[in-house]
């Protein structure tokens, strides 16, 4: 029996939950259905829409009950909202918080209620957060993460930047201190090392981050202020923070005049990007498959359903292959089969139920246009 924390949903902050997905939205639950909670910056932006669109799709083939928080990667409203999906009934829960440390009470409230948890877009660092990889070690309802290699993509799109000719690269990130970005930025500079350690006489300089948090207001003025305390830069790196930073960054470029004469890559797809790349608003772009909470849920899934064992010295964690888009026929490409459609339809995530973990992992390891094409 589940232990319940009482009197916790007075932490539900106006606006930041969104009941939706699945089965429940006929206002009808089977006797026996999985309810899974979905932690995340937001479900509207362009990137987490896109994790919606998959999440309820599974939840769709599966039955299962979806209950969002929408927390703003703002600290107290990540811990929150583990308390408020665990007060809320959920069997289990998947989460993209920001920094790291945030993860003790995380899996603490998990480990209290028997509530399950995985991340997605997220992993912890041993080294860098040795205690709170301990924690997750040690706890039977930490099944696990589902993350990229964020220093190689750092590292490649810097070698992208660097290769076109840029040798003044501003970097724009989203909230100071978040783990991915943190990995992303190790990345970019060990890029240029090598860029620089390769060609000692055409040496490229990165310049420190300004954060521009997760809308496009806020990552437009700090675009700016960036380009006028340094009018000489030649390129420019959004890091991500789900999309909307980028559009407000784009937005700042083309009205000062400079829309194609700064080369700017990114993370985290545009709806438009098709037209940025055409127009030379995107030089390219790494991200674009959004399904990482797609497999985090299949973890944490499968785990309730008794499928996969939990232990007390280790935990599940499932890599996944970016995909970058670098021209108009790139995305043309990539637009059929992950913009147009899903990349997995109802049968292939009704076949995911009935996987190993390791058949899961390479499930997602493979995941391309390629690999989609060939199961269409």
């Amino acid at each position: 029996m589940k232990k319940i924390v009482t009197g916790i949903l007075a932490l539900i902050f106006a606006g930041s939950c969104i009941f939706a997905g699945g089965a429940k939205d006929s206002g009808k639950e089977a006797s026996g259905q999985v309810t899974i909670g979905v932690s995340i910056w937001s479900s509207t932006d362009t990137l987490g829409s896109q994790c919606k669109r998959i999440l309820d799709a599974a939840a769709d083939a599966l039955n299962v009950k979806l209950i969002y928080i929408d927390q703003g990667h703002i600290s107290e409203q990540v811990t929150a909202s583990a308390e408020t999906l665990c007060a809320a009934g959920c069997d289990g829960m998947i989460i993209c918080n920001s920094a790291s440390a945030e993860m003790t009470s995380v899996i603490n409230t998990c480990n209290e209620n028997g509530v399950y948890c995985a991340q997605f877009f997220r992993y912890i660092n041993p080294d860098a957060n040795p205690n709170e990889y301990a924690l997750a070690q040690k706890s039977k309802y930490y099944v696990g993460a589902v993350h990229e290699d964020e220093v190689v993509n750092g590292e490649n799109l810097v070698s992208i930047l660097t290769k076109k000719g840029c040798r003044k690269i501003a970097l724009e990130g989203w909230e100071a201190g978040d783990a991915t970005f943190l990995q992303r930025w190790d990345g970019y500079k060990k890029g240029i090392e090598k860029w620089n350690s390769e060609n000692p006489n055409d040496k490229a300089v990165l310049l420190d981050p300004q954060y521009g948090g997760t809308t496009s207001d806020t990552g437009r003025a700090t675009a700016e202020a960036i380009i006028n305390a340094n009018p000489d830069i030649d390129s420019f790196i959004a890091a991500g923070g789900g999309g909307d930073t980028l559009v407000g960054a784009l937005a700042a470029i083309e009205s000062m005049g400079l829309k194609g004469k700064i080369d700017v890559v990114s993370t985290d797809f545009l709806a438009d990007l098709d037209k940025q790349l055409a127009t030379g608003g995107m030089s390219a772009e790494s991200g674009g498959h959004y399904c990482d909470p797609l497999f985090a849920f299949m973890l944490v899934y499968n785990t309730i359903k008794g499928k996969y064992a939990t232990s007390d010295n280790s935990f599940y964690e499932i890599k996944f292959p970016y995909l970058y888009v670098a021209s108009s026929e790139d995305y043309q490409n990539y637009a059929k089969y992950f913009v147009d459609d899903l990349p997995y339809n109802a049968k292939e995530i009704q076949a995911m139920a009935n996987m190993s973990e390791s058949e899961l992992a390479q499930t997602a390891e493979k995941l391309s246009i390629d690999d989609v094409k060939s199961r269409r």
